[in-house]
């Protein structure tokens, strides 16, 4: 017993330094309270939303995430259910749920794309430069959204409310791309960005 007792302190170190080094090497980090609200809509891990008109938070740049909530907070983004969530977030909480949820890994789309609407959606993507902010295989940087994979109805809805002015939390990048788009490009956009 007395042997045991230098053994298991020393295993007890080696899993502290092991679980230290760990988290220098960019470990994911651990679920923030409020993340509980979050998943109640956008699903766990922010990956598969209740309704196909929430957004994939999974993967998203965190710059991106943590933007829109402030964004939500300060009345520059409005959403009947974002805006009120939003409202009583601390500027850490907000930092810490957007590190968690870019932290995640995007799963699979569950829709089923149509091949003909993406090939013109590709067309319409690059004919209108969207990697030159999204990047290419549309990941997204800094506070440009990461969209590959995104639920359609979800990419419907905002390239709708750029287009219409309802929408203007950007730098006016969107809302001037969407003006070029008839409806049929915006559906088709949706499904190349879903088959991603």
């Amino acid at each position: 017993m007395r042997r045991r007792g230098p053994v298991l302190a020393l295993l007890l170190a080696g899993l502290g330094a092991g679980a230290a080094a760990q988290q220098q090497q960019g470990a994911a980090p651990a679920m923030p309270e409020k993340a509980a609200a979050c998943v109640a809509c956008h699903g766990p891990g922010g990956a598969k939303p209740i309704q196909d008109d929430y957004p994939r938070l999974a993967g998203q740049t965190s710059r991106y995430l943590y933007l829109q909530l402030r964004d939500y907070q300060e009345g520059r983004r409005e959403n009947p259910l974002m805006s009120p969530m939003a409202a009583g977030l601390s500027r850490d909480e907000m930092r810490a749920l957007a590190d968690y949820f870019a932290a995640q890994k995007p799963q699979p789309q569950g829709f089923a794309v149509d091949a003909a609407k993406a090939r013109l959606g590709r067309a319409k993507a690059d004919e209108t430069l969207c990697t030159m902010c999204h990047l290419g295989g549309f990941s997204g940087q800094n506070e440009v959204p990461r969209v590959a994979g995104q639920n359609p109805a979800y990419v419907v809805k905002q390239l709708a409310d750029f287009k219409a002015g309802r929408r203007t939390n950007d730098a006016g990048t969107m809302s001037s791309v969407s003006k070029t788009l008839s409806e049929a490009d915006i559906e088709n956009l949706a499904h190349y960005l879903a088959g991603l």
